[in-house]
Formats: structure tokens, C-alpha cells, sequence
């Protein structure tokens, strides 16, 4: 019945802001069928938001669908994330998921619609919070099944706004306090990262670019800061605020892209970015390349990462991006 009222509400949604949209179309997204959904609305004030009366499950991560084309840069609270996942999408452009855990920022976005292999990445965590525009309407049943706690403008129409600094559907924000009252902390983030020394040897490491059929991300290490600098296309990452997306570890994880049953309003089928199993890696940090292995059994365990020598590949401190690859 939600799913089926669901529907109905995007429906009409869609109809109302189809002309709008249609200007916007390009072949990453589902636009007014999937991300147009939500409903137009500017913020009323700038107090901090209070907390929805639906709360999250104790240990359980917020994770936003995060637009990654130009229209939709510069990204907001993308700097606060704990975890950036970056995946290829249709057109062979690129989307990310930011997961939340130790900290909420004001405001993340601009949000955008999920994909299937979303499903799966996300059963890791302990029933979390997936913050999303919408979905192409053959998906949404799958991800009423899921093991999660989905939260798009249909559902929680109070904790989203639209911003007029960029068109739609590239405009759309998100309050996560109105979703959970505070941050779980770190025990939510059950992704099976090892941190801590790094291990021995490695290859010194100036700057890394990992390559979309559409879409590139350079990581230049920053001795200074002691963090990798993020540019996407060729410029530079910022915040709206004007803060440099730096984490402290970037992992390329080589992995098998198939393609979904879905597709966009263009008849481009998604990709499917499949997470559970095992494959080579690369593990950027300070200022050095480690050859890794990583291994994900089942869809519920995290996954674990294993130097060249056979120890755990331990992680720095600090915001890690994972940026999947596709398996040569």
C-alpha cells in the first residue's frame, strides 16, 4: 500500500513539474520520473531544524544519494560524511553516497534517486537511513523489502527543501536532523575498515585519477594537510561553504559493473556496481600507493582490506573515499 501510494504521490508530483524538468534531462538520471519527486519548497527559516517524530534505530547510519554532475556542484555537507562511496551511472557518469555516523552536517545535498546495487552496498549497516529522491518506480518495490529505513520526499516531505541557487532537479536538500535525532556515532559504521599504522613499503604517490566513461576523480595528496585534495572532471572539490574535500584515505576498489533490469527515462539501463565478493585495490595514504586485496563473503559483512603481505590494510584516520572501479 505505501509503495502503491507512493506512486500516486510521485505521479503527480511528476506532472506538475515536467516542463521544468524536461530542460534538465540528461543521461545519468531519472529526473521527472524519479528525481523530480519531491515536492517544490524553499526553506522557511534558518534555525536548526528539529527532529522528525520517526526515529532511527539505535547504531543505525544515515546514507545520502549525492548528485555528482556539474549542475549540481558545488556539493553541500559532503565534507562531514565519514564514508563518500563514488559509483558509475548511466552515461557513464558518476553518483555518490555519503554515509553519516559520527557527525550531522545542517544540511546535505542536492539529493538524487537510488539504484539498485545501493541495496546491496547498504546491508552492511544495521537497518539504515536512506535519504533519496526517488527511484525508478520498477525499484521501489525492492527497496520497501529492504532492510532499511528509505526516507525520500515522499516519506518525510518535512526534512527536504528545494534551494533556488540551482535549477531542478539538481536543488534538492536535505535537513538530516529531521531524520535522526543525533548521530549514532562510530559503532554504526559496520564497513569493516581497519584503522590505524600503515603498513610498510608502498609507492610514493603525488596524485591518482580513477576514470568513468564520462566522469574522472583526481586525488592529489596534500603534504601539508596531510590529506588527499578531491577534484572531480578537472576542478577542484569544494563545499558551498568553500571547504576542500580532503579525506584522509582513498581507496580504488576494482569491482565487476554489469548491467541492472533498470534504466533511465532514456532507455539507458543503470549499471550495476556489484559489492559482495573479492578483487584487487588500491589504498592511497600518506602521500603513498598500497597494492591491496579486499574480500566482502556476503552482502551482510563488511569488507575487509589486506595488504600486499598478507596484514590488514589499515586505514588513516579521518574521511575515507572509496571510488569503485571497473575490474580490468
Amino acid at each position: 500500500m505505501r509503495h502503491r501510494a507512493r506512486m500516486r504521490r510521485g505521479a503527480l508530483t511528476a506532472a506538475a513539474l515536467a516542463v521544468s524538468l524536461t530542460a534538465s534531462l540528461t543521461a545519468c538520471t531519472h529526473h521527472g520520473r524519479d528525481d523530480g519527486r519531491a515536492q517544490r519548497h524553499t526553506p522557511a527559516s534558518t534555525a536548526p531544524p528539529t527532529p522528525a517524530p520517526s526515529v532511527a534505530a539505535a547504531g543505525s547510519p544515515l546514507a545520502v544519494k549525492i548528485d555528482n554532475v556539474p549542475a549540481g556542484r558545488p556539493q553541500t555537507g559532503l565534507d562531514a560524511a565519514d564514508v563518500v562511496y563514488a559509483e558509475q551511472v548511466e552515461g557513464g557518469l558518476s553518483r555518490l553516497m555519503a554515509v553519516y555516523a559520527t557527525r550531522l552536517p545542517q544540511t546535505v545535498g542536492p539529493v538524487r534517486s537510488a539504484r539498485e546495487s545501493d541495496l546491496e552496498l547498504l546491508r552492511q549497516f544495521h537497518r539504515p537511513t536512506l535519504a533519496f529522491s526517488g527511484a525508478q518506480h520498477k525499484l521501489l518495490p525492492l527497496i520497501d523489502r529492504a532492510p532499511l529505513r528509505p526516507e525520500s520526499p515522499d516519506e518525510a516531505p518535512a526534512a527536504y527543501y528545494r534551494g533556488t541557487a540551482k535549477a531542478a532537479p539538481h536543488n534538492l536538500y536535505l535537513h538530516p536532523a529531521k531524520l535522526l535525532p543525533s548521530a549514532p556515532g562510530k559503532t554504526a559504521l559496520t564497513t569493516g575498515f581497519s584503522y590505524g599504522p600503515a603498513p610498510s613499503g608502498g609507492t610514493p604517490t603525488a596524485t591518482r585519477t580513477v576514470r568513468y566513461p564520462a566522469a574522472r576523480f583526481t586525488f592529489t595528496w596534500s603534504a601539508e594537510r596531510h590529506r588527499w585534495l578531491v577534484a572531480m572532471d578537472g576542478t577542484p572539490t569544494v563545499t558551498t561553504v568553500g571547504t576542500r574535500v580532503a579525506p584522509a584515505t582513498v581507496v580504488v576498489q576494482y569491482v565487476k559493473i554489469r548491467t541492472s533490469r533498470y534504466h533511465d527515462v532514456l532507455g539507458n539501463h543503470t549499471p550495476y556496481t556489484v559489492t559482495v565478493g573479492s578483487g584487487k585495490a588500491q589504498v592511497l595514504r600518506d602521500g603513498r600507493s598500497f597494492d591491496a586485496s579486499w574480500s566482502r563473503p556476503a552482502a551482510t559483512d563488511g569488507t575487509t582490506f589486506t595488504a600486499a603481505d598478507g596484514s590488514r590494510m589499515n586505514f588513516a584516520a579521518g574521511q575515507v573515499w572509496v571510488v569503485f572501479a571497473p575490474a580490468p
